[in-house]
């Protein structure tokens, strides 16, 4: 039997993404966004309104990175999703992490997050910041014979249902093979 649940915010898993920039006075700005996505294969879209410190950041530098929060680091995610940047100036300091400032775009490279998007500002719509990626660097740590490997990867992802967050790893399939079974074609 199914019942009927108040929450619109239904999909799962949501991705933990940590959208840093720099702030006018150079500083770093994060801020944890769970709802975005690929738009296309080289762009992002982030569902953020412009309240956001970090949107303003992103339309003023034209650039911000988008870092896949890992479960190592789950404090330091959601502090940066329950502290507003507009009230905290010293935020990611508070944060303890560590950035380098990205050869590729205007923003800063969180360190500690295992995989880095460099995006280009592309524009702020009804849906949010679209961005283009133009570099995605990876740390050697999580790699397996030049791929990213997942299970070393310990990526989290937010459950709108409990409001949780759930380390995203365990194989179960191989995409764009296992639905030839059923297709008849092996």
């Amino acid at each position: 039997m199914r019942k009927d649940i108040k929450t619109t915010e239904a999909i799962f898993p949501m991705p933990v993404l940590m959208i840093a920039t720099y702030n006018e006075d150079g500083t770093v700005d994060v801020m944890n966004a769970a709802w975005g996505t690929m738009l296309e294969r080289n762009q992002v879209i982030l569902n953020l309104t412009e309240t956001h410190k970090t949107v303003k950041n992103i339309k003023e530098r034209k650039a911000f990175t988008v870092s896949i929060a890992d479960s190592l680091h789950v404090k330091e995610a959601d502090y940066f999703g329950v502290v507003s940047g507009n009230n905290t100036p010293n935020k990611f300091e508070k944060s303890g992490l560590t950035t380098t400032k990205s050869e590729k775009v205007d923003a800063p490279i969180i360190n500690e997050f295992p995989i880095c998007m460099e995006c280009e500002f592309i524009e702020y719509g009804d849906c949010g910041v679209i961005g283009k990626i133009i570099n995605v660097s990876v740390d050697e740590k999580v790699m397996t014979e030049g791929k990213v490997d997942i299970e070393k990867l310990n990526a989290i992802a937010f459950d709108p249902y409990t409001h949780g967050y759930y380390k995203v790893t365990g194989r179960v399939g191989e995409a764009f093979k296992d639905g030839f079974e059923i297709k008849g074609e092996n």
